[in-house]
Parts: C-alpha cells; structure tokens; sequence
C-alpha cells in the first residue's frame, strides 16, 4: 500500500535537521525499494528546507506509523506535525533529470 508521509520542522529547527541527516539518510536507505520518492519541501525561494515529502509502499497503515515513528529526524523532535495518508496512484510522471 502507498502512504505519503508529510512533515513540516519546527521554526528554527535547520540545525536539528543538519545534525541528524546522515542517519536519517541511512535510515532510508535501509527500506531499499519501499521509499518510492522522497524528499525535502523547501521554502517558495528553495533556500531552505521546510519539512519533508515520502512516498512509502509498506504492508499497512501500522506499518506507515511505525515507519514514521522510526526516523531519525522524528526521534530527534525535528518536526511540527507529521500528517500520513494512504495515496492511490493515478497519474505518476515524474520528470526525468
């Protein structure tokens, strides 16, 4: 199932967000395939990060909270709100870079 899990930082959090990117990047890397796309959102100027986007594919909605729970950047208190849904593809096109 596809969930998209959107997050946004705590004002004044980019070194927070800095100091645990490494193993919040490992810890993506560890679900292989599952991180269908993912990424920071970034301010209307793309200076600065905002949050973050992922499109995950996991077994069930659980899974999706635990996967949310289970970042780095959740665990190191990054993050405002986090807000997860379950997404049905329709259109999916993406740019090529």
């Amino acid at each position: 199932m596809l969930f998209i899990v959107l997050t946004t930082d705590k004002a004044g959090a980019s070194q927070v967000r800095a100091d645990n990117r490494p193993v919040h990047l490992d810890y993506l890397k560890s679900f292989g395939d599952r991180i269908v796309a993912g990424g920071a959102t970034l301010t209307d100027d793309g200076e600065g990060m905002t949050g973050s986007f992922l499109l995950i594919d996991v077994a069930d909605r659980a899974a999706a909270d635990a996967f949310a729970a289970g970042d780095p950047f959740a665990k190191a208190g990054l993050f405002e709100c986090t807000e997860i849904r379950r997404w049905r593809k329709v259109i999916f096109n993406p740019p090529s870079d």
